[in-house]
């Protein structure tokens, strides 16, 4: 009895250092970021265009851009992940082909963002013919996005008992009808919460973007959705470690990575408000 007591502690102990060492270097390099990027951040730096060779002047394309492309992405992620999660999780009979169909998500979920660009040149940017664009890198976005609303929203929907399904059935409602009105307002907590987590993801990355339609740098802001666009990742990326003159624009890059992290941040904490609110409205 003492000795399955001490491996408790043992294993609590390592856990518990485990979390606080993750969560101290998370802190030191936030801190670091916003240390040296909160110098630059103003008014100007917001809402201004480059100028100069990116060495003056505001990243305000890149935040316009970074919001295109976004809801780009979450137009086309959501309703067909969402979608796809009911009909595996409340249509698809379980057998091996569900089980395959599943493997093959989680797999996906795991696909190097690289890979997910260029099937994005491949199928948006060459054989849909939409050039490189804010369109063809919100669809590859979108790619990116789907595993990850679909399991997240699949286990959501697993969540909600089945008696709530069964009652409605009861009543003489349609399987559909069941869904929508018994299932899903309870299940909409997880799924929102794993689509905006996914989103914010997506906002982050730079590889998929990188040959669909992103660039260093445009004199105006995209006209439609079939313009090129500037993006904070990439913007982030040429800065700190492409620009001709480097030590000179980076604070510049310190601070366009702590627009990117607050943004970020700030799709997160929706997730997680919305999520609360929900619960709250569903369990009272």
């Amino acid at each position: 009895m003492k000795l399955k007591r001490f491996e408790e502690i043992i294993g609590f102990t390592i856990l518990g250092f485990s979390a606080v060492l993750v969560i101290l270097i998370l802190c030191t390099i936030i801190f670091n970021i916003a240390f040296h990027g909160s110098g630059v951040i103003s008014w100007e730096f917001l809402m201004d265009f480059p100028r100069e060779g990116m060495t003056r002047g505001g990243i305000f394309p890149a935040i316009i851009g970074t919001i295109f492309v976004t809801i780009i992405t979450t137009f086309f992620s959501i309703p067909l992940g969402v979608s796809a999660a009911i009909y595996l999780s409340e249509y698809a009979e379980e057998g091996t082909l569900t089980r395959i169909i599943r493997a093959a998500i989680r797999n996906l979920a795991g696909v190097p963002s690289i890979v997910y660009g260029l099937f994005g040149v491949a199928l948006f940017v060459q054989g849909l013919q939409f050039g490189t664009s804010v369109l063809s890198s919100g669809l590859t976005l979108g790619l990116l996005t789907l595993p990850w609303i679909i399991t997240t929203s699949e286990e959501a929907l697993k969540t909600v008992p089945q008696s709530y399904r069964e009652g409605a059935l009861a009543l003489g409602a349609t399987k559909w009808q069941s869904i929508r009105s018994n299932v899903l307002p309870y299940a909409l907590p997880g799924i929102l919460t794993g689509s905006i987590l996914g989103l914010s993801r997506a906002a982050g990355e730079t590889a998929p973007i990188l040959f669909t339609g992103v660039v260093f740098f445009l004199p105006s802001l995209p006209d439609s959705v079939f313009d090129q666009f500037m993006a904070l990742p990439y913007h982030l990326y040429i800065l700190a470690t492409q620009h001709h003159a480097i030590e000179q624009v980076r604070p510049l890059a310190y601070g366009t990575a702590l627009v990117l992290i607050v943004l970020v941040l700030i799709m997160n904490f929706t997730a997680i408000f919305l999520r609360f609110k929900l619960r709250k409205k569903f369990q009272a």
